[in-house]
């Protein structure tokens, strides 16, 4: 199969991260031109080292997706750099504090939507006008099966994920006839640093692997957590023109969860 992505500018938000590091990986594979953006220097240093990518393919930008000006300042950069801005991948995320709603507070959601809701707002509101003069563009924002699903004690993660899924539906509608598309990968339970907070805040330190994975993985038919890779490889799909009528969809990947209803 032909990706068609060589040379292609992709910026990948949460790059550092474990699902972002694999996406990053992937599209460097694919002879994309890769950005990505961390809130540390020293991770995106890292990373890049780890990847062994060629300099001309990478560029590294510190930014926090919940403030404006910095996501818009990478996205800037990026298209400086390269002169396009083909496929943005929004997977920054925070998974909030495990709490009951009569413990939440209103800075408690602030605080996980900044980053799941609003990060995606910013991000996209900078990079489709560029894919507009190109005439084309591919978005994937990495949600969650929490974009379909409710977790107790998880209200704030849960619900915005349901509105980042809203707000990627409504926004691929908005750029349907401008060759750009919009698409979202639900993953359910990801083997991943991000999988590790969520099981201690759950289990309480000195769990075992196999208390996290009957609490969890049992919750899935195939009864495992997804690969990271799993997840990379559904995110250069959609970005690719394999995907090109795919539009407006949100792609779960639970080892069979969705057809439990």
């Amino acid at each position: 199969m032909n990706s068609n992505l060589k040379d292609k500018v992709v910026l990948v938000t949460g790059a550092t991260g474990g699902i972002g590091k694999e996406v990053a990986e992937a599209f460097l594979a694919e002879g994309a031109k890769v950005a990505m953006t961390s809130r540390t220097q020293a991770k995106l240093d890292a990373l890049v080292a780890e990847l062994g990518a060629p300099a001309d393919h990478v560029a590294t930008f510190i930014v926090d997706v919940s403030k404006e000006e910095e996501v818009k300042a990478a996205i800037e950069g990026a298209i400086a750099k390269w002169g396009s801005l083909d496929v943005l991948v929004n997977n920054s995320g925070d998974n909030g504090n495990y709490k009951p709603i009569v413990d939440l507070t209103k800075e408690d959601f602030l605080k996980v939507y900044d980053v799941n809701v609003f990060g995606l707002v910013y991000s996209m509101k900078y990079a489709i006008p560029q894919m507009r003069k190109q005439g084309k563009g591919a978005v994937v924002n990495i949600t969650s099966e929490g974009e379909f699903v409710g977790a107790a004690g998880m209200a704030p993660y849960c619900s915005s994920k349901h509105a980042a899924g809203g707000l990627s539906k409504c926004v691929a509608l908005e750029v349907a006839k401008e060759n750009i598309r919009v698409n979202t990968i639900c993953p359910g339970a990801v083997d991943t640093p991000m999988m590790r907070r969520i099981e201690e805040q759950w289990l309480g330190k000195g769990y075992t692997r196999e208390q996290a994975l009957a609490t969890f993985a049992a919750q899935y038919p195939d009864g495992k957590y997804a690969d990271p890779k799993e997840v990379a490889t559904a995110t250069v799909f959609l970005a690719s023109d394999l995907a090109g009528h795919i539009n407006g969809a949100s792609i779960r990947i639970d080892g069979g969860k969705v057809a439990m209803g």
